[in-house]
């Protein structure tokens, strides 16, 4: 019988969305096909400690209130060099042990700090392989201001914004708030790096534009104020290509909003009325051609590898991108998973591919 693969789980961190991490974490350790890989799940704590977690999916699911990795009591060390892919764990009682070497990490971690190019960097610095972007690619896909930039650069059609900081604001108020204004109402006001709707607002009356910008900047010191596109919510799950190929794109997923503002967090986690979400969407094969075009254009634009999620307004005749998600919510009913279901690929059979692809990939 081959030897399994040994994969690190990484989920929870420090950023805002760890419950959501941790449940995908749990629908992770629920699906992936025990009789190929061998998991060690290291939960990283709200206070950045890493420990060693139970495999056990039970736990991390959500529920009234949203899974949190605790405080155990152990310590998860990687590798000292990259001379070696040893994992080790101290135990509550300070007793060192070798976890065995591992072949490669799976970090489902959203938003800073594990989503952002940081725990890239420290995979890289010891050289183990990892599933997932690179860097630059998460670095890019977690700034939004960097992000539109980018893909504006590549020829990519993206909302007008405005990026501020308080500093800025506090040099010349009058200045930054007429650059915003000039973006017409209605706006977003997001942190420049969070995610699942973390932070953002939706407004409509200027007067609301101060508590608008509270609110994001108590995630982040920069903010993304952005003009509203009126058009239908769609998007795509990508692939990277194996063997140097095109990335691979989905069918359509869309959000129709029947009662909420927007897809905010209630809607997409805690399962708040208002919102349905559509799998595959009906927006016709030449629209989905295109829409699946930019999309593998704009992965490629970020040096993207693994996998990412491509959020698009479709305005009836063009596609303006929103945002590209470099770890995108992964939990087996998130858009990601059900995109790729819908165009034939399993929520296990996913999770093979990109572990796959992250042995594979040279970054």
């Amino acid at each position: 019988m081959a030897e399994k693969i040994r994969v690190a789980l990484f989920f929870g961190g420090r950023s805002s969305e760890h419950g959501i991490s941790c449940a995908t974490a749990g629908g992770v350790l629920g699906a992936i096909d025990r009789s190929r890989y061998e998991v060690i799940p290291v939960g990283i704590t709200p206070d950045g400690i890493l420990t060693l977690q139970p495999d056990d999916a039970t736990g991390l699911t959500l529920a009234d209130e949203l899974p949190v990795v605790r405080e155990n009591g152990t310590r998860v060390f990687l590798p000292e060099s990259a001379a070696t892919r040893e994992f080790t764990v101290r135990d509550a009682d300070g007793t060192t042990r070798s976890l065995g070497e591992v072949d490669v990490a799976f970090p489902i971690l959203h938003g800073p700090f594990g989503e952002d190019g940081t725990i890239q960097g420290m995979f890289e610095l010891v050289g183990l392989p990892y599933v997932g972007n690179g860097v630059l690619a998460s670095a890019l896909g977690m700034d939004k201001h960097f992000t539109k930039t980018v893909l504006a650069g590549a020829g990519i059609e993206v909302a007008p914004w405005v990026t501020v900081t308080r500093a800025r604001l506090a040099q010349d108020d009058d200045l930054w708030r007429r650059r915003i204004t000039g973006l017409g109402l209605p706006v977003f006001v997001k942190p420049a790096r969070a995610g699942s709707s973390v932070g953002v607002t939706k407004v409509k009356n200027w007067d609301d534009l101060d508590a608008a910008l509270d609110t994001a900047f108590a995630e982040d010191h920069t903010v993304l104020i952005e003009q509203a596109i009126v058009g239908r919510e769609v998007e795509c799950a990508v692939l990277q290509g194996r063997d140097n190929a095109p990335p691979r794109v989905s069918v359509a997923g869309e959000i129709v909003l029947t009662t909420r503002e927007f897809y905010d967090f209630d809607a997409k986690y805690h399962d708040a009325p208002g919102v349905e979400l559509v799998c595959p969407a009906d927006i016709g094969d030449a629209a989905l051609a295109e829409m699946q075009r930019i999309a593998a254009r704009a992965f490629d634009a970020i040096g993207g590898a693994g996998l990412a999620r491509v959020d698009f307004f479709f305005t009836g005749d063009t596609f303006v991108l929103n945002e590209i998600n470099t770890m995108p919510g992964f939990t087996p009913i998130s858009m990601f998973p059900a995109c790729w279901l819908a165009s034939g690929v399993t929520y296990p059979e996913l999770i093979d591919e990109l572990i796959t692809l992250g042995l594979q990939t040279a970054r």
